[in-house]
């Protein structure tokens, strides 16, 4: 009888781990939580037990704790109440650069069960960047013929805040040859565009200077500026051609550094200094002007620093060719950078059990993440470990994995395991 009844003890042992089991793979609730960027390491975020309708008693008899795919614990769980707290100041703009909203995925560890949560924790944008131009000293080169309503482009400031504080509009300073329209790109990217409201006369006046000023849309609102000069020059009546309006090109994300990438040209049907053409880059990023360079003469352009197709994928370079008289025509250059599998696999552990009891049954040992860098097939990823010993990887909420003993274990048989995860 005594056999009889602990076998039936046995058995319900294993059907509740079953069902356990099963818990802790059911569909996870979600949490979502906002705070403004630059706060304090130890601010207040939210309470994660109120939140999710959790007892705080079951956040400590569980074992709950933060985690995140990066591993990097920017949040920390005060477990005796319930409240999630910052680590560390996050900042908004080093998190999501221009993406909007900026939002934060983690997962809340729940052992005894196993069962994990998702935290979403968005970051909110203060006004805390001014507009900056690229370059604060700008020339144009505008013919005395030009005509009343002509539109000149100046290069556009960056702001690094996002919605209501980015950049929104241009001004200059008060004088009776031009104002400032502004232009707005399909990338909602904001331009200022020079007009000529009285026509120019190289006898008269050869040279004007003025302040251009980028505003943002804070409160109050930021500013940064930058001079313009224009030089008034004798009559040019041909602009430069490129050859193609568009130039596309494909290239390994590890191509050699000074590798010449494509060739742009454009030619002038004027003569002499007005028919000289340079080349330049036009509305550039930084990202472009630090790894791209462009011949001035030739309109070769080369790779000076080393791209990784995970950060950027693409770049749209707009080609400017100048002639001596201040005309310029454009053309696109669209690079396209092409994966490379240059990234292995890492491994995150968020939890791990080294001494096991023998004879217990199927028991979770450890809790890991993997991620890879790269993208398509290169991205993708199989785990397992030698077939020999008594474990198995089970795959868990999106990349997380936990390691199980599939048996019992005998400390008599064998008393330790090294076990290699590939």
């Amino acid at each position: 009888m005594e056999n009889g009844r602990a076998d039936t003890v046995q058995i319900r042992q294993v059907l509740l781990l079953f069902v356990l089991l099963g818990m802790s793979q059911a569909g996870s609730e979600s949490g979502h939580f906002s705070v403004a960027e630059e706060m304090q390491s130890g601010s207040f975020v939210g309470n994660l037990a109120k939140d999710l309708g959790l007892e705080v008693g079951e956040l400590v008899s569980r074992g709950a704790q933060v985690v995140s795919n990066d591993n990097k614990r920017r949040l920390q769980l005060d477990i005796n109440n319930g409240d999630l707290l910052l680590s560390e100041s996050l900042d908004r703009e080093e998190l999501c650069g221009s993406t909007e909203p900026c939002v934060l995925h983690f997962q809340v560890l729940m052992k005894n069960p196993l069962q994990f949560l998702r935290i979403e924790l968005q970051v909110r944008d203060i006004n805390d960047h001014s507009p900056v131009f690229l370059e604060k000293e700008m020339l144009l080169e505008i013919p005395e013929n030009s005509p009343v309503g002509a539109v000149f482009l100046l290069e556009s400031a960056k702001d690094l805040d996002v919605g209501i504080n980015a950049l929104k509009n241009y001004t200059i300073s008060p004088n009776s040859y031009f104002h400032i329209k502004m232009r707005v790109n399909p990338d909602n990217r904001k331009y200022p565009e020079l007009v000529l409201d009285k026509a120019l006369d190289y006898e008269e006046q050869s040279e004007l200077s003025f302040i251009l000023t980028a505003l943002d849309g804070g409160s109050p609102a930021r500013s940064g500026t930058a001079s313009v000069r224009v030089v008034v020059v004798d009559v040019n009546d041909n602009s430069p051609e490129f050859e193609q309006p568009f130039y596309e090109v494909k290239i390994p994300e590890n191509s050699i550094l000074g590798l010449i990438i494509v060739t742009v040209s454009a030619w002038d049907l004027d003569s002499g200094k007005n028919g000289e053409v340079s080349y330049s880059f036009s509305h550039a990023s930084e990202d472009i002007r630090k790894t791209f360079e462009i011949n001035q003469k030739s309109g070769e352009i080369s790779l000076t620093a080393s791209m990784d197709f995970e950060t950027i994928e693409s770049y749209s370079i707009i080609i400017q060719a100048t002639d001596g008289g201040g005309l310029f025509g454009k053309s696109t250059v669209r690079i396209q950078v092409m994966d490379v599998n240059d990234n292995a696999p890492e491994i995150a552990v968020s939890s791990i059990t080294s001494l096991i009891p023998e004879n217990l049954p199927e028991t979770v040992v450890m809790v890991f993440s993997i991620r890879d860098r790269d993208s398509g097939d290169n991205g993708r990823m199989i785990c397992s470990i030698p077939e020999n010993l008594p474990f198995i990887v089970k795959s868990s909420v999106e990349n997380y994995y936990t390691l199980e003993t599939e048996r019992m274990l005998d400390r008599e048989s064998q008393a330790e395991y090294n076990i290699t995860i590939t």
